[in-house]
């Protein structure tokens, strides 16, 4: 990878963050036990799935499995502030989710995704923790791409799922909050501590390796997706235990509210050039 590419950095995986068969565990608006089995996390395997997909695509299509080139990435949708606001190609802020910046990149990412999506999409639901994927990826290369307009760096190129990732563990912080949820608090306390420390422990590694020259991660990506998370957990919270229709409406008019400010956000963005 050269030296103008930025990943979104390669993440350590949460430590027993993934719910074990006995735990009970709530869909949206239920509150019954429910053991893990082949369909418990559908929306988990989707993203893992696509996201492998894309990375074995781009593979047989001629790319570097351990350093493709920033052209080969820019091809199959990383971000770059001079194609998304010179071009108006504003579809990268989603594909560049997909798209990792080589083996170790894509096997981290998608080890944390998969351990916290085990634990989110009870949480969710499956269209609720693909819709929070989205957003808070989005949201992450949103105010990655403020801060590369704002200094001017416009070689920079963007590519990963860990916004998306921070994302998720920002918003299992706030819910995980809830002591409504039919799990012990102590079990609530250790998964969401668990969940902190991920976050924390990463945005370090992400900020100290920026200083080694080593590789570049994009650190404003982890900090968007994961204040997004939070502040998409917070409305939830009130309904998470007023029943399935009450939640998936407030889940609705959460995820529309956060798409709307985004656009604005977006909006914002291209005043600054």
């Amino acid at each position: 990878m050269s030296s103008s590419s930025h990943s979104e950095g390669q993440i350590l995986a949460p430590a027993s963050t993934a719910p074990e068969p006995s735990d009970p565990r709530v869909q949206p608006g239920r509150t019954q036990p429910r053991g893990r089995n082949l369909f418990s996390a559908p929306a988990t395997y989707i993203l893992v799935g696509i996201n492998c997909a894309v990375f074995l695509w781009m593979v047989f299509h001629g790319v570097s499995a351990k350093e493709p080139t920033t052209g080969q990435l820019l091809h199959y949708g990383a971000t770059n502030p001079d194609f998304i606001l010179g071009y108006g190609q504003w579809w990268r802020l989603l594909t560049a989710t997909f798209v990792h910046v080589g083996l170790i990149h894509i096997a981290t990412n998608m080890w944390c995704l998969w351990n916290l999506g085990l634990l989110g999409e009870p949480l969710l639901g499956p269209l609720g923790l693909s819709a929070v994927y989205v957003l808070t990826g989005v949201a992450g290369n949103l105010l990655s791409l403020a801060y590369n307009v704002i200094f001017r760096h416009h070689e920079s190129v963007g590519a990963g799922a860990s916004g998306a990732v921070f994302g998720i563990a920002g918003i299992l912080i706030v819910l995980l909050s809830n002591h409504k949820l039919p799990i012990p608090w102590s079990e609530l306390k250790r998964l969401r501590r668990s969940v902190v420390q991920f976050a924390g422990l990463n945005l370090v590694i992400g900020i100290a390796a920026n200083f080694t020259s080593i590789v570049n991660i994009d650190n404003f990506a982890h900090v968007g997706g994961f204040l997004c998370g939070l502040a998409l957990g917070v409305p939830l919270v009130p309904r998470m235990t007023a029943g399935r229709v009450r939640y998936l409406r407030r889940q609705k008019l959460t995820f529309a509210a956060f798409t709307f400010l985004l656009i604005l956000f977006g909006y914002w963005i291209t005043k600054l050039r």
